[in-house]
């Protein structure tokens, strides 16, 4: 990548969680003189500093990072905001003529800067709550019943136990008279070029990404996650907002209120963020089946030779 137009402008770091990936961002970031961009949908919501491990005052230091914790956790995030954020981040990278270094676990936000997004209208707030209110007082049973009944073709491809994508689609629905599978057809471009971008998937080995899962959560608490949750608890927001269900917040909450020991909301909160990071090694083999992967401690190297550096 010898010519000014082959230089890469972007460099994205996937990846499951605990694996590694905010540290090799802020390597890349001071080597290619870059700014980090969070990429992951919990890292962006300002009450999660702690149980969602975002980067510090010291790694700001190092390098600048854009869209963490700016979002409230009252607000339902999504991952068409996120495309709106990341346009500015990458206008504000480009105008410091920096590398723009994307990182986190969220599939859906990386494939979106790579291969476009449904252009879904925004759900007005009272459409909203009044979906909510449908699946607290008749269940998710009942909800997708309705969805059947409107948008026949999502039900059918939407697990009957799904609650967010059941409430979700049946939102759309109602907001836009249009079934969500017509919006996803008809969508909005990638913001990054093929050409300019640097792409890796960290794929630990399993047994070693479980004990950094686990270590990782003792370390959260040891810095104060139940405190933070406590303070998040004490809003007493909805439960079904995507922060409050980041991963191991309701079994803390669960503890807070008494129900079960610190210890035992831990292991909950452990077998839950293992259970995450499988899904992410699936979703990314079947979603974005192309991105190279890369053993976490090999990675910075792979990174700077796809980089011509």
């Amino acid at each position: 990548m010898d010519g000014a137009d082959d230089r890469v402008r972007a460099v994205l770091i996937a990846g499951p969680t605990a694996s590694g990936k905010s540290a090799l961002a802020l390597a890349v970031a001071e080597s290619l003189g870059g700014i980090v961009i969070n990429a992951d949908s919990m890292q962006v919501y300002r009450d999660l500093a702690i149980i969602t491990a975002r980067p510090g005052a010291a790694d700001a230091a190092r390098a600048a990072h854009l869209l963490y914790g700016h979002v409230d956790a009252a607000e339902n995030y999504s991952v068409g905001r996120f495309v709106e954020d990341a346009r500015e981040a990458l206008t504000q990278a480009r105008t410091q003529a920096r590398v723009a270094v994307f990182t986190g676990g969220s599939g859906l936000y990386f494939k979106a800067l790579t291969r476009g997004l449904a252009a879904i209208p925004p759900v007005a707030a009272e459409i909203r709550i009044a979906v909510r209110a449908k699946l607290e007082s008749g269940g998710v049973a009942a909800l997708h019943a309705e969805l059947a009944r409107r948008d026949p073709a999502t039900a059918a491809r939407l697990a009957p136990a799904d609650r967010t994508r059941v409430a979700r689609a049946l939102e759309v629905f109602e907001a836009t008279g249009r079934a969500i599978s017509d919006w996803h057809r008809d969508g909005l471009p990638p913001l990054l070029d093929a050409a300019h971008i640097v792409k890796v998937f960290l794929a630990p080995e399993r047994a070693e990404l479980y004990r950094r899962i686990d270590a990782r959560f003792d370390a959260m608490l040891a810095a104060g996650a139940l405190e933070e949750v406590r303070a998040l608890h004490a809003r007493r927001l909805d439960p079904l907002l995507p922060a409050m269900k980041a991963h191991g917040v309701p079994w803390l909450i669960r503890h807070i209120g008494g129900e079960m020991s610190l210890a035992a909301a831990a292991e909950h909160g452990k077998a839950d963020t293992r259970h995450y990071a499988k899904r992410q090694f699936t979703w990314f083999r079947h979603q974005l089946g192309d991105w190279p992967r890369a053993d976490p401690h090999a990675a910075f190297d792979d990174v700077m030779r796809a980089a011509g550096r």
